[in-house]
């Protein structure tokens, strides 16, 4: 048995699950999400808790049971808490501002780069080096995320970029200089 896939998850208060053949909606205080799953899988909602069950223990239903079960419990927190991702911004005249609801990023290029957040996301900018990008979609968040750090992304040698909340950062040697 799937050790992910067999876990029941519990629904937070507020939250309710509508499954139909093949989609599972998911409507909280945050906002509503739909999830496709794959028709083989039967969602169980029962109580205050949804389970995933598969037809049979060939490997591809294997593989199904734990992904199903992970993309609903990722829908339930998001719609009942939201998902944060959090962007650093270091280097010497590198900073961020909001501008409606768009960023605009000041890090080292000619022209400040303006970026719009898609549906569904919203950016906060509570300090010029902090960027916070906020969402119930996990994916969508993490996308986001994933775009903004490509904008500049952090040198191994001089540690300026962007970076993500946390990531470790691993500076090169620079050159040894010449020996006599």
């Amino acid at each position: 048995m799937s050790r992910i896939g067999r876990l029941p998850i519990p629904l937070p208060k507020g939250v309710t699950v509508e499954v139909t053949p093949g989609l599972v909606k998911v409507k909280g205080p945050k906002g509503e999400l739909s999830v496709p799953i794959s028709p083989e899988m039967r969602v169980v909602v029962d109580g205050g808790v949804v389970r995933v069950e598969r037809p049979s223990d060939e490997r591809r239903h294997k593989s199904l049971h734990g992904l199903t079960r992970t993309l609903i419990a990722n829908a339930i927190k998001g719609v009942s808490e939201r998902y944060v991702k959090e962007l650093l911004i270091k280097g010497i005249g590198y900073r961020a501002r909001l501008a409606g609801r768009a960023v605009e990023l000041t890090v080292g290029f000619s022209h400040p780069v303006v970026v719009e957040p898609p549906e569904g996301i919203t950016f906060e900018v509570p300090e010029p080096t902090k960027i916070r990008v906020l969402g119930i979609d996990k994916q969508k968040v993490g996308q986001v995320a994933a775009d903004l750090r490509a904008i500049k992304k952090p040198s191994a040698y001089h540690e300026k970029g962007i970076y993500y909340a946390g990531e470790p950062v691993r500076l090169k040697p620079g050159k040894a200089g010449a020996k006599k």
